[in-house]
């Protein structure tokens, strides 16, 4: 539960970001994983990242037990990817913007097999076109997103969707294949002190 270590008292969180540095230099000596200043990753979280596969986890970001994550992919700043999510850049790689949110269970692989009916599954060429998440992207839980997408800034997958095709930024897309069926800028207000215009937002 990443949150909790965010908002620790500073006497916990002495010895929590003492842990933390432990879980992180370890990551870093078996793989070729960069990690900024102010992470969280907790230590059930599988981060592969072999030679040519880069994961590069920008300041900020929270990645929960039981992540699957294979490079490439670079994280912006805080990134946030919750329990049992499962991410794999494929050959071309994931591109995850700031602030953007991965919910639990959501499956994201940027590569595909061929489906020739010559030759068996197992044996089929395998392509990659990358996947590319903007910023401030809410991804909900056990949502897919498969190779080749890009999710625009500022959307927001529902639960269970399977994108299969680009989102504009702003959208609210749902469903099996996903489809828009709302635009952020038209819900109400937070009212949130200290809160932003969606005009004031890239």
């Amino acid at each position: 539960m990443p949150w909790l270590y965010f908002v620790l008292k500073p006497r916990h969180r002495a010895w929590a970001d003492a842990w933390q540095r432990e879980v992180q230099d370890r990551l870093r000596e078996l793989e070729t994983v960069e990690i900024a200043e102010g992470c969280f990753i907790a230590p059930e979280a599988r981060i592969f990242a072999e030679l040519g596969r880069t994961v590069s986890i920008g300041p900020g970001c929270s990645i929960a037990a039981d992540v699957f994550l294979h490079g490439p992919a670079v994280l912006g700043p805080r990134v946030s990817i919750n329990a049992r999510a499962s991410l794999d850049g494929g050959a071309a790689g994931l591109r995850i913007g700031e602030g953007t949110r991965i919910a639990t269970g959501a499956t994201l692989y940027a590569f595909d097999h061929g489906l020739a009916p010559d030759r068996p599954v197992r044996e089929q060429p395998v392509t990659s076109r990358g996947i590319v998440l903007g910023a401030d992207v809410w991804v909900g839980a056990n949502a897919g997103i498969t190779d080749g997408v890009t999710v625009g800034d500022h959307a927001v997958v529902g639960m269970g969707a399977v994108v299969t095709r680009d989102v504009p930024a702003w959208s609210i897309v749902a469903g099996v294949p996903a489809r828009v069926i709302g635009d952020r800028r038209e819900r109400p207000r937070s009212g949130a002190p200290g809160g932003w215009e969606p005009e004031d937002a890239g």
